[in-house]
């Protein structure tokens, strides 16, 4: 089932992320983590960018009160970086494990949250703190909870 996304002027939320060791980062992103290459373009002077699919892109804009709220119940307490990158996937344990071993440092262990799902927190190649989680229920079954509001 695809939800319905309401129109907008924006066509593509991009993240640009210099990365000193473009290698080990392209080896990270998209072959660990698996985020599917879009396009890759070189240039003069060794210069080199590659496009990776994530998906359905969304910002997330957090108060400080959200953001201390989140890094209690998902790192215990530990304090995110100011950007955080959360990549939606299928069993986030497993991936967790899988970037790990692929050069994560492991920040907090995937455990469930009041939001109905499992996250862990990473820090990754090219300076990215990174949260890797799975739904526990639909958008749909969270949006019809009275402990849910979309703050309109």
């Amino acid at each position: 089932m695809t939800e319905s996304i309401p129109p907008t002027s924006v066509r593509q939320l991009r993240l640009v992320v210099e990365a000193d060791d473009y290698d080990a980062a392209v080896a990270f992103y998209r072959d660990a983590l698996g985020l599917t290459e879009q396009a890759a373009y070189e240039g003069e002077g060794d210069a080199k960018v590659m496009i990776l699919n994530a998906g359905l892109a969304t910002l997330e804009i957090a108060n400080p009160a959200q953001v201390r709220m989140i890094d209690r119940v998902e790192a215990e307490g530990k304090p995110s970086a100011r950007i955080r990158i959360a990549f939606e996937v299928d069993d986030s344990p497993s991936v967790t494990n899988d970037l790990v071993d692929a050069g994560a440092e492991l920040l907090a262990e995937p455990r469930k949250t009041p939001w109905r799902s499992v996250n862990s927190r990473l820090e990754a190649p090219a300076g990215l703190q990174l949260t890797v989680f799975h739904e526990l229920e639909s958008l749909k079954s969270r949006e019809a909870s009275p402990e849910f509001t979309t703050g309109d």
